[in-house]
Formats: structure tokens, C-alpha cells, sequence
């Protein structure tokens, strides 16, 4: 058994850059692109943080604050909030850099969660989580609400 570790070790950052193919009809980057890449730096995220391949069990939300334009550089911060049993909540900051410009701004925040696999599949107990900062606090006790009110949904379905 792996022993607990802390938010900041589970940080994954990516940067990638809007290109033509990224784009819709006004220059825009594609949601489902983003979608794409905020489900890969949280699956990244969530990977080291167990040390195991972690798969995708639910998108629980993603805002989309403002459009990303062709040429721009994505920055995608990843880490985990919150371990359950087998299950991990993970969530993304998305940034974009105009470098021509130089301005970044906040344009999305994600929140997935995981589920710690073997390599038959299966699920396996997550490693514990220790969150130190205010905010790690903050986020650790949102993702535990949003888990209880994940169950009452199911429950009065």
C-alpha cells in the first residue's frame, strides 16, 4: 500500500497550441478539443497520483468562460481534490496564452472523476490524499458535496 501524499503531488500541467484543425468556423478552439485535453491531464493527474492507470468515470462539470482563439497556447493544470475509495476527484484550470499579446486569461475549470484501475481493469483502493493549503481544504471538502449530492441524485432516480 502506497502511503498518503499531498494535492501538490499530484500536479500535472500541459500546454498545447491551438492550430487550425483545433478550430471552428470563427477561429475558435472546439469545445469537444478542450474536452479532449482536460480529460487527458486529468486522467494524467489522477495516474500519478495512485500510480495506477485511472479511467474516467464521469465529467461533472465544465465552465466555459471565455473562447480560446487559433494561435493561442492552452495551459491545463490538473490535481486531485479528493480520493474516495476507488474513486478520485479531479479538477482542471484552463488557461490561454496569447504570446503576441501577452495576456493570460482563466477560461475553463473542470471537474472529473476517476476510478484507480489494475491492470486486469478492476478497481482498486485509491491512495489516500492530504490537502495542506486553504484552498486544497476548500476544494477537498467541495468535491466531498458534490459526491454526496451525486449519491441523492442516483438514490431518487
Amino acid at each position: 500500500m502506497i502511503k498518503p501524499k499531498t494535492v501538490k503531488e499530484s500536479i500535472i500541467t500541459m500546454t498545447e497550441l491551438v492550430l487550425p484543425h483545433h478550430t471552428n468556423q470563427l477561429g475558435k478552439l472546439l469545445g469537444g478539443q478542450l474536452m479532449h485535453w482536460i480529460d487527458i491531464c486529468a486522467a494524467l493527474s489522477a495516474a500519478k497520483h495512485t500510480q495506477h492507470v485511472c479511467v474516467t468515470a464521469s465529467v461533472d462539470r465544465i465552465d466555459f468562460i471565455h473562447s480560446i482563439k487559433l494561435g493561442d497556447a492552452v495551459i491545463l493544470t490538473a490535481t486531485v481534490n479528493r480520493v474516495f475509495n476507488t474513486s478520485l476527484d479531479v479538477g482542471v484550470k484552463v488557461y490561454s496564452e496569447s504570446f503576441k499579446e501577452g495576456q493570460r486569461i482563466h477560461t475553463n475549470t473542470a471537474i472529473l472523476t476517476f476510478v484507480s484501475v489494475d491492470d486486469n481493469g478492476k478497481p482498486i483502493k485509491a491512495v489516500e490524499i492530504i490537502p495542506e493549503t486553504d484552498e486544497e481544504k476548500k476544494r477537498y471538502d467541495e468535491a466531498l458535496q458534490r459526491r454526496e449530492n451525486m449519491l441523492k441524485d442516483r438514490a431518487s432516480n
